[in-house]
């Protein structure tokens, strides 16, 4: 990131503090719905098999950066299996890139390949140890490995949805992160509770085992993405949501923070430790701020 993009950041984030304006600065386009997994844990895969259009996801993009978001996600589905008019995701990019958006970064599921270097940040979903990980995604570990060992140059993060059939395995997977020469850094997130998937809830007990071992690991040195003063906050569940700073979009339609803010109740069981770590720091607290800053500019 250059420098004028930081204190672009840092400004807008004082401003937010400031005023409590509530402006959006990150967003994230869902570029299909199309994947080629079925995934336990996943209820948003698959429903009407839609690649939206390249013209439609131009436009949005073009929207976005016009409200003030300069962070921008691709997300699915699955991204990698995103075309449309002789493009694709490496091409989205790289035009979001030209157009000023500060961070572009990817979401995939890495069975269709990795490397894209013009990303700021790739997240590739790691869902536990090699079996653990097939139970919940199908056999896909081994291709992803052979996928991953070969985004040389890439700034990938692993991304690890934390339930209640991978949750003793969250060393394992940061080990993975902290060994592995093309991995940069892990992020975690909780099992958010969709229509269908409840049964892979974690208990407020596995929850607090499972953020004493991510602690752990960050007091170890592992290099975790997450923000360590959240982990508490997380827990006792009394950050501010929805997070307004934080959009998606899909096919036209716009939500503040996430896809489940409209369904009722569920929102206060949110997994995604993200919006809790915005939520805290636009609210303007010193520990997360200086974390943030620390994290960021460390990973990114």
């Amino acid at each position: 990131m250059k420098s004028t993009e930081f204190l672009s950041l840092a400004w807008f984030g004082i401003k937010e503090i400031l005023l409590k304006s509530e402006k959006p600065i990150l967003g994230t386009i869902i570029l299909t719905d199309y994947c080629n997994l079925s995934c336990k844990h996943c209820s948003v895969n698959n429903i009407n098999k839609r690649m939206y259009p390249y013209r439609d996801i131009r436009e949005e993009m073009e929207k976005l950066y016009k409200l003030g978001i300069r962070i921008l996600f691709f997300c699915g589905g699955e991204t990698f299996l995103w075309k449309d008019k002789g493009k694709d995701v490496r091409d989205l990019v790289r035009e979001a890139k030209h157009m000023g958006f500060y961070l572009v970064n990817v979401v995939t599921n890495g069975t269709e390949g990795i490397g894209i270097p013009e990303a700021d940040v790739i997240f590739l979903s790691i869902d536990g140890t090699r079996n653990t990980h097939n139970l919940i995604r199908g056999d896909t570990y081994d291709r992803i490995m052979e996928n991953l060992d070969r985004a040389v140059g890439c700034n990938v993060c692993l991304y690890m949805a934390v339930n209640n059939l991978n949750y003793r395995e969250v060393e394992e997977v940061g080990a993975l992160a902290k060994d592995h020469p093309n991995i940069r850094s892990i992020s975690f997130n909780f099992h958010t509770p969709y229509q269908g998937t409840r049964h892979m809830a974690l208990t407020l007990e596995q929850k607090k085992e499972t953020v004493a071992r991510i602690k752990g690991m960050i007091k170890a040195g592992f290099p975790v993405f997450n923000l360590y003063s959240a982990l508490d906050v997380y827990l006792r569940n009394t950050w501010k949501r929805p997070c307004h700073q934080c959009m998606v979009s899909e096919d036209g339609i716009r939500y503040i923070c996430g896809r489940c803010v409209d369904i009722p109740g569920l929102c206060s069981e949110c997994g995604y430790l993200f919006a809790a770590e915005f939520s805290l720091l636009f609210r303007g607290n010193i520990r997360i701020i200086y974390e943030m800053l620390k994290t960021y500019l460390r990973y990114i």
